[in-house]
């Protein structure tokens, strides 16, 4: 199945959909989002998986004054996985209420069912190095070449 721009046009709405419920308050409503049976997968940041559209939205007014008064998404890219499935991956950024940011990594599994798309799956990976932590591996820094 090749993505359809009217489908690139839905899923990326979709995505987008997630932080505007969320900032809201609108957490009964994550279903328009998520599967009833989501997997959402918060161990990169030392929490347990929640499985379940309503384990999503306890654990989000379990986290309270924590969770972010802003969920921004960019940077989407999709790709066909077959059998009415997309693999997505976007950047968020989460501002918190004393003006901090974050950034992560959305990995979402979309797939389409009666009601439109919906994600089946997502991790969420924090970004806590730039470049992915290559600095520390390489040892240079940007425009700097070894000396032979």
């Amino acid at each position: 199945m090749a993505i359809t721009a009217e489908d690139r046009a839905a899923i990326t709405e979709l995505i987008a959909q997630h932080g505007h419920l969320c900032d809201s308050g609108e957490l009964g409503r994550l279903d328009e989002v998520f599967t009833a049976d989501v997997e959402y997968d918060l161990s990169d940041f030392g929490l347990r998986p929640a499985h379940g559209v309503q384990a999503v939205a306890a654990a989000a007014y379990a986290l309270g004054e924590l969770n972010p008064v802003g969920h921004h998404v960019t940077n989407v890219v999709l790709a066909d996985a077959g059998d009415d499935r997309v693999q997505g991956r976007s950047k968020g950024i989460g501002v918190s209420s004393d003006g901090s940011c974050g950034s992560v990594t959305y990995e979402d599994t979309i797939v389409r069912h009666g009601q439109g798309w919906r994600i089946s799956r997502r991790k969420v990976l924090a970004h806590r190095a730039p470049l992915g932590g290559a600095l520390g591996q390489s040892g240079g820094a940007l425009g700097q070449s070894a000396e032979h």
